[in-house]
């Protein structure tokens, strides 16, 4: 009779952590490992995680390429280059073939947004002096653009 109680407990369990996985799902994209350590937090133990994880990837409800596409999407819109855009991607562990693929399906001419970005926070005018320039590039690194980018956003 125990056994019973178990098995019903546990899929009580994995019904409540779907559920929260689908609410999360439904406001934005998140990446596997994001979604798995916001269900942890909500003290569901890691293998019901796991087991509701890979029903929604099944289902075709939780995708990291998909997720690393709309991350491509909404950081390129705000100005952020490729270099950090794959290194925050990286941090949530989505596998780099699938970073790739986002960044090269965004058609984002990388050079022009680099040099927007610049024009935005410091104005049209070309930097005259050298710690002007240094300042300018520091910002654009920041903002993860590569020496191309960099050099190409500096062009007259």
């Amino acid at each position: 009779m125990e056994a019973d109680g178990d098995l019903e407990s546990g899929r009580d369990a994995r019904l409540a952590a779907r559920r929260q996985a689908m609410d999360l799902l439904a406001r934005r994209e998140h990446a596997r490992a994001e979604l798995a350590a916001k269900l942890k937090k909500r003290d569901h133990d890691a293998e019901t995680v796991e087991v509701v994880l890979d029903t929604l990837i099944d289902d075709g409800l939780l995708s990291n390429a998909r997720y690393a596409r709309a991350v491509v999407a909404a950081k390129s819109a705000r100005g952020i280059g490729p270099v950090r855009i794959r290194a925050e991607l990286a941090a949530l562990e989505v596998a780099d073939a699938e970073i790739e693929s986002a960044i090269d399906e965004a058609e984002v001419d990388w050079s022009a947004l680099a040099e927007s970005a610049r024009v935005k926070r410091f104005g049209a005018a070309l930097p005259d002096d050298f710690p002007a320039r240094a300042k300018q590039m520091r910002f654009l690194q920041r903002r993860g653009f590569d020496a191309d980018q960099l050099r190409s956003a500096f062009d007259d």
